[in-house]
């Protein structure tokens, strides 16, 4: 299987990809015969000699959620360090063959020459960014490109994205710096200025079926109820065909809006919601934490059992741990509450399509009942205030507002309509 069977309905994207990882081929083939007959030549030279080239050091993946950006950025790492580039190429097919060493290493994160950056927490400062910028000064080990993905570059703070500025703006020979970010405008002017951008689009549902049951051997008819649920959203199809406790959460949103006919079951509705947000962060915590911190023990070489002595002067590596996984709950939260308002908004799109005889297909046909039922007695016009108010509820928590205060105020405003 190639590395970009996974890039699933991005063909324009693929092809720029593919032909930037044949370029990125030539170019290291280039370098290396002349380093054999001109040593002395400072590395970069052959190539830019070679002359107009698809390949380039910094990239910038744009798109929705759910359309796959950062599976586009490692697909792009492995073409870029597939061992059976030159086989592939006198084959006439693209880098990237999804079985060699070096693509297999690189997918699974492994592969001393590519750092997958994500965070579980709600940003990334700039001593973090610092430790990216000093391991991207490096010489690849294996001789091909280093390649840095940084799969929430919209998370960078104001100083890190200025310490990341420096190095997309000089970079090291043989650097790849691969940005993913939800929309352009959430990455600095001037870093995005000096990266290809590449916007990908939401994958159509057909796509996103097809995937779950050719990848993840899901029946036919689960991965397409999955894939409509979520509108092409390829994470949240998968984890919604494969998981009871998502299905379970989901259809308890879906229920809300027939669960607000006076202030009371606003206020605990909202209550609810959050309670199951709390819920999903203490499931994360209970699957990570205890394993992070059993591991950090060992490493400090503390006495064997839960509760073993520490040895002198590790206090504080360990209430560094404490202290991210507290910030991890608070994003797994704020990330959990999010994914119901989205399911929310399908479910009042829903709602709008039935108002206006817009015969598309409904988001969620298995509330079919419900949605009839809330459109017969509201208007078109109640609708898009109620789908505002959800997203003013959003905007809120990307502010920093207390989330049940942010939930409180939409349930009431789900309720005037």
């Amino acid at each position: 299987m190639a590395v970009w069977d996974d890039v699933v309905g991005q063909e324009r994207v693929t092809e720029q990809l593919a032909a930037a990882a044949r370029d990125a081929h030539a170019l290291v083939a280039a370098e290396a015969a002349t380093q054999e007959s001109r040593p002395d030549e400072p590395q970069g030279e052959a190539a830019e000699r070679s002359g107009a080239s698809q390949m380039t050091h910094a990239w910038l993946f744009t798109g929705p959620p759910g359309s796959g950006r950062a599976t586009a950025a490692r697909a792009f790492a492995a073409a870029l360090q597939c061992s059976d580039a030159s086989l592939a190429l006198d084959a006439g097919r693209t880098p990237g063959c999804g079985f060699c060493d070096g693509c297999h290493t690189t997918l699974v994160g492994t592969h001393a020459d590519v750092e997958i950056v994500r965070t579980d927490l709600l940003s990334i400062g700039v001593k973090e960014t610092r430790d990216l910028v000093r391991r991207a000064s490096l010489s690849p080990a294996g001789g091909r490109w280093q390649v840095i993905v940084l799969e929430d570059a919209d998370r960078l703070t104001e100083g890190a994205g200025n310490v990341l500025l420096k190095a997309v703006e000089e970079p090291a020979p043989r650097t790849v710096w691969l940005l993913c970010a939800p929309s352009i405008e959430d990455v600095l002017p001037t870093i995005r200025s000096r990266c290809r951008h590449l916007s990908l689009r939401t994958p159509p549902i057909g796509a996103v079926a097809d995937v779950l049951v050719r990848r993840d051997g899901i029946d036919p008819e689960t991965a397409d109820r999955a894939a409509r649920a979520t509108q092409g959203h390829i994470d949240r199809a998968r984890r919604l065909a494969t998981d009871e406790r998502a299905r379970a959460r989901r259809a308890a949103v879906l229920k809300l809006p027939l669960r607000i006919d006076d202030i009371g079951g606003c206020l605990k509705a909202a209550q609810e919601l959050i309670d199951a947000a709390g819920e999903d962060a203490k499931q994360v915590a209970e699957e990570v934490d205890a394993k992070e911190t059993e591991e950090l023990r060992a490493a400090l070489g503390a006495a064997a059992g839960t509760g073993g002595r520490l040895p002198r002067g590790t206090a504080g590596a360990m209430k560094e741990l404490q202290d991210r996984q507290k910030r991890r709950a608070t994003r797994t939260q704020r990330d959990s509450l999010d994914l119901a308002l989205v399911d929310l908004t399908g479910f009042y799109r829903d709602v709008l399509a039935v108002q206006m005889a817009a015969g598309v297909p409904l988001a969620n046909d298995e509330v079919r009942d419900s949605v009839q039922r809330i459109a017969g007695t509201s208007t078109p016009e109640r609708t898009l205030r109620r789908i505002e108010a959800v997203i003013a509820c959003r905007e809120a928590l990307s502010r920093n507002v207390a989330p049940l205060l942010a939930v409180e105020a939409m349930t009431v405003a789900l309720r005037a309509g």
